[in-house]
């Protein structure tokens, strides 16, 4: 039998509309992380970057990321305004770690059905994100694909590129036995570990929409704790290797804290035949982290491997050099502490964390 009423792509549970005020409400948000290098605007088939006269021997570096499932606790606390933070610091520490400038930024973002409000919100944070480590947001994609996602649920993806002079770029071969580790610190959890975050959650009652995260924790509610948006170390790091990085510099190479934690992450940047003391003692566990390991009874050793544990960034340096780069860590107003050092590798585990 012929269909007596015409479809439209509405019917079908897309809202081209919708779509459009999206993007006319985010526009003016854009354009604040704009650099001068970006060219045009909003709305072509391609973003354009020109990158000439900037570099000598540019190194292009690029990332890309997502914030795993503490999407999952954003949706269920209705905090939509920083998540957008956490995919901006997830790929752009990830390109700083070689030294490189955060040039530009993509995001991708897909749910079943566009509610405009929560689109807004979660494109702004991204484009606050990009502003705060600044990298131009320069382009993206809203999907909206009826029956791939629950109502109220939505995906992220992002993508950035960075560049670094050749010479300055940052790849761990000149790392020594005997230098220092400096940790910097984390804003709290960032992205990392939420599958297990969750679950202790529901071990403690908690993972019901509405249930009372707003205890006390050391300061600050459990639920601030837990989205609080992943540190971005851009800026002030870009500050300190214009004075100690480059090759023949006394930062020596450079780790994101991830998925992987303490144990798997700074190890990724020493050469073969050498490995890492850690010295759990040098900094204090945010309380975020000492709630975590108690109401899940997580071993410490799992924690070491899931979480920062309050330790997003490490730089590796040289021994001579560690006051001047200290001194400099306190005017960039960066916490910070001597964490371990590197060792030669022996039989055992190449991290030891004591």
């Amino acid at each position: 039998m012929t269909p007596t009423t015409p479809l439209t792509y509405r019917d079908a549970g897309v809202d081209i509309d919708a779509g459009n005020a999206v993007v006319e409400r985010i526009k003016p948000l854009v354009r604040r992380s704009f650099r001068p290098e970006v060219m045009g605007g909003l709305g072509g088939f391609g973003a354009l970057f020109d990158l000439s006269g900037k570099y000598r021997e540019p190194v292009l570096v690029s990332g890309t990321d997502g914030v795993g499932t503490k999407l999952k606790l954003a949706q269920q606390l209705g905090r939509h305004d920083t998540i957008g933070i956490d995919l901006v610091g997830m790929c752009v520490n990830d390109v700083l770690v070689q030294g490189a400038e955060p040039l530009f930024f993509l995001d991708y973002f897909a749910t079943g059905k566009l509610d405009v409000d929560t689109t807004v919100a979660v494109v702004g944070g991204i484009a606050r994100g990009c502003e705060l480590a600044g990298c131009a947001l320069i382009g993206g994609e809203t999907a909206e694909m009826p029956d791939m996602y629950a109502p109220g649920e939505y995906d992220l993806a992002g993508f950035t590129v960075g560049a670094v002079e050749k010479s300055r770029l940052l790849d761990g071969g000149n790392v020594r036995a005997g230098d220092v580790l400096i940790g910097l610190a984390s804003s709290g959890p960032h992205s990392n570990g939420y599958s297990l975050i969750r679950r202790i959650l529901e071990r403690a009652g908690l993972d019901r929409a509405g249930s009372p995260l707003g205890f006390d924790l050391g300061g600050v509610t459990l639920e601030d704790a837990l989205m609080a948006p992943t540190a971005l170390y851009v800026k002030p790091i870009l500050d300190l290797l214009r004075t100690h990085g480059g090759a023949e510099g006394a930062i020596h190479a450079m780790a994101h804290i991830t998925g992987g934690g303490l144990t798997e992450n700074i190890i990724r940047v020493v050469p073969d035949g050498l490995g890492l003391d850690i010295d759990a003692s040098t900094w204090k566990f945010p309380p975020v982290f000492d709630w975590l390991q108690r109401e899940g009874s997580v071993a410490r050793e799992e924690m070491w491997r899931t979480f920062n544990c309050g330790i997003g960034f490490v730089l590796v340096v040289t021994p001579s050099t560690v006051a001047a780069i200290e001194a400099d860590l306190d005017r960039l107003a960066l916490a910070h502490w001597r964490i371990g050092s590197v060792v030669a590798a022996g039989d055992g585990p190449r991290v030891r964390i004591g």
